[in-house]
Parts: C-alpha cells; sequence; structure tokens
C-alpha cells in the first residue's frame, strides 16, 4: 500500500466514522424519546423501539469494525516510517531523513530532477509532494535559502511552496513572505522558482519546472 492510498483511506475512514457516530446519536435520541412517550401496551410504539435497538446495535458493531480497520491503517503507517527511516541503517539507528532525501535541519527535502517530459506544473509538483507526506519546500529565511542552495543543482529552476494568492506572496504553510530580496510584482498565476545562487524567479504556474518537497525531520 503506497502512502497516497494510505492517506486517502485514511481519510475516508475519519469521514466514515464520524457520520456513523452522528446516526447512532440520532437513532439513541429518538430511542430514548419513544421510549419516554410509551405507555400501557402500545405494541406498535414498543416495536418501533425494539426496531431502533436494533439498528443501534448494528450501528456500534460497525463503528467498531472500522475502529479496528483504522488502528489497523495507522500501524501500517507505523510499519511504513520504520521500514524508511531505520531498516537497512549500518549503525542500527533510525535517520532523521528517509532515504533519498537531504536533510537541512529541521527538515528533509528531496530535489526531484526528471528529465524534462516528467517536468510538472506548480500544483502537479506540489500534488507529487503530498503523495510523499510532504509539501513544497518552504525557506523562511537565509539559512533556510542557504540550505536549499548547498543541495540543489541544475540551472533550470525548481518549483518551491510559494505563490501569489489574494494578491501577495505566500507560501503554502499560510504564511506571508517576508523575505524583502524577492521583490516580484505579486500578480495572480505566479509561482516562486528557486533557482542557484540562493534567487527566486517569478513565472506562470502552468509551466512546467523541477521542483523540491519538504517535510519535517525525524527526531533521532
Amino acid at each position: 500500500m503506497n502512502r497516497r492510498t494510505q492517506q486517502e483511506m485514511g481519510r475516508r475512514f475519519f469521514l466514515l466514522i464520524a457520520v456513523c457516530w452522528l446516526i447512532l446519536l440520532a437513532i439513541m435520541g429518538l430511542r430514548i424519546y419513544l421510549t419516554s412517550e410509551l405507555s400501557g401496551n402500545n405494541a406498535e410504539l414498543y416495536s418501533r423501539i425494539q426496531e431502533l435497538e436494533t439498528r443501534e446495535n448494528n450501528l456500534k458493531q460497525q463503528i467498531q469494525d472500522m475502529t479496528t480497520d483504522w488502528n489497523e491503517l495507522n500501524a501500517s503507517r507505523v510499519q511504513w516510517s520504520i521500514d524508511s527511516y531505520c531498516l537497512g541503517n549500518t549503525d542500527d539507528k533510525c535517520l532523521p531523513c528517509q532515504r533519498g532525501w537531504h536533510l537541512t535541519q529541521p527538515s528533509c527535502n528531496a530535489y526531484n530532477n526528471p528529465p524534462s517530459p516528467g517536468w510538472k506544473t506548480w500544483e502537479e509538483a506540489r500534488e507529487d509532494c503530498k503523495g510523499k507526506i510532504s509539501d513544497l519546500a518552504v525557506a523562511h529565511d537565509s539559512e533556510e535559502k542557504e540550505a536549499i542552495n548547498a543541495d540543489s543543482f541544475g540551472f533550470n529552476g525548481y518549483w518551491i511552496g510559494l505563490r501569489v494568492e489574494d494578491g501577495k506572496w505566500k507560501w503554502v504553510d499560510g504564511s506571508d513572505l517576508t523575505d524583502s530580496s524577492f521583490n516580484a510584482a505579486p500578480v495572480d498565476g505566479r509561482c516562486a522558482v528557486f533557482l542557484k545562487k540562493n534567487t527566486w524567479s517569478s513565472v506562470s504556474c502552468d509551466e512546467k519546472q523541477q521542483w523540491i518537497c519538504q517535510q519535517k525531520a525525524l527526531s533521532v
């Protein structure tokens, strides 16, 4: 099972469990109401209460089964983390980054350098990063910029997690751009490309480029 599938399954399980709980609460409330209205030997009302109790019990079992599946999914994700960060290391220690990623504290960066037929638009690149449980790279200060620059190569430029939203340059983590050295006009439809020598460029988000994914480093 790949990481994108795990994420999609996780979201679906969560939504299903939430919906089931809402239905269960509604059934319980209705059953309590009907019970309070029951008087004498009202057979029809009693039958409805029995039916609601049966549905309630069935729904509880479904929630229990889905919770078990949710726990198994989480266990699978934990195992993936162990395999990615820990297995195969000669010193028997877990690494701060999974294999193929570069440590640039406090983050791990993956430089995606396919030949030009495999380049992606900004949105496509971000989707690729999300499938790797990461996002496009963020560099809030000069140290983070230098760390990214030290491990990058090539001169075509990489997509990073910076684009124009509502007339402002914003990072994918929701923060505003504060680096005054990048003074490109915030024009809608523009995204930032990271170039060699710590420089950025504003280009159309629909252009195709290589890209940098980033995730938080594992504390070891």
